[in-house]
């Protein structure tokens, strides 16, 4: 099991998860709310995300079916996790709020249709390509 502490941008929010598949779970949605975020996700399982301190401090905001819960801190305005549409017993943990990790540290993200999403169209998740990080020489 792979432990994993991380927060907010301010610190109001630290929280421990256990990452039960380290990050093969990375990717990026197309969905409107995480194309305007742009953040990279791992998943975690439900009970594997425990909020050590400022849990008064998260907010949550819920869009079209209202199964998805994104948190994020009320004072700096980070988004940290979500609560998956496509798998409610599972969370999306932005990974940029894992200490010592940056979404550029991963060469290819997968990029999954979150705009033809599987709880709608009924079928198996949809990779659409990769996001790539190149190093400059």
């Amino acid at each position: 099991m792979d432990v994993r502490l991380g927060g907010c941008h301010c610190g109001t929010v630290r929280f421990a998860v256990t990452l039960a598949d380290g990050f093969g779970t990375i990717r990026r949605c197309t969905c409107s709310y995480c194309r305007m975020r742009g953040a990279v996700v791992v998943s975690a399982e439900m009970g594997s995300l425990r909020i050590e301190h400022g849990e008064e401090a998260l907010t949550s905001y819920r869009f079209n079916t209202g199964t998805a819960q994104h948190f994020f801190c009320s004072h700096c305005g980070i988004y940290t996790h979500h609560q998956r549409r496509s798998s409610p017993d599972l969370y999306g943990v932005n990974v940029a709020c894992l200490d010592g990790i940056s979404p550029f540290d991963f060469p290819e993200v997968p990029i999954l249709d979150g705009v033809n999403h599987p709880s709608d169209t009924g079928q198996a998740p949809r990779r659409l390509g990769m996001l790539c990080v190149v190093a400059e020489p």
